[in-house]
C-alpha cells in the first residue's frame, strides 16, 4: 500500500480564502462579522484578518442558516443565542453528509469509467 502524506492543515486563513471557500464575496464576510458576534478573527499588524478553523467552522454554520436555510440574519442570530451547540452539531453532520456523497459519487463514476473501457 503506498505511502499517503498527511495534508497540512493552515492555521489561519485570509478573508480572500474564506469567501472563496463559501463562494461569497470579501464584503460578506466582513457584514457578517459585524452582525454576529461568535466570529472574531484575529487581526494582524497591518489589521489583515486571520481567521482560524473554528472561525472557518462559525462561518458555516452562518452561511447554512442564512444561505440554505434562507433564514434572515435576525433569525439566525436568534437561532444561533438559543441553540449554538444543537446548530453546530446538525450544521457539522450536514457537511459531513454532503463530503460523504461526494466521495461516494466519485467512487461511482470511477466504477462507470473502469466497465466502459472493458
Amino acid at each position: 500500500m503506498p505511502y499517503k502524506e498527511k495534508e497540512i492543515e493552515k492555521k489561519y486563513y485570509s478573508i480572500g480564502e474564506v469567501a472563496e471557500k463559501f463562494k461569497v464575496a470579501t464584503s460578506l464576510i466582513r457584514y457578517w462579522e459585524g452582525e454576529f458576534d461568535i466570529i472574531k478573527p484575529k487581526k494582524d499588524k497591518k489589521g489583515n484578518r486571520r481567521f482560524t478553523r473554528e472561525d472557518l467552522d462559525k462561518i458555516q454554520l452562518i452561511y447554512h442558516l442564512v444561505k440554505e436555510k434562507g433564514y434572515t440574519l435576525a433569525g439566525a442570530q436568534e437561532i444561533i443565542k438559543k441553540d449554538l451547540h444543537k446548530i453546530q452539531d446538525t450544521a457539522s453532520m450536514i457537511q459531513r453528509l454532503h463530503e460523504i456523497r461526494s466521495f461516494l459519487t466519485e467512487i461511482r463514476d470511477n466504477l462507470d469509467a473502469k466497465q466502459g473501457e472493458q
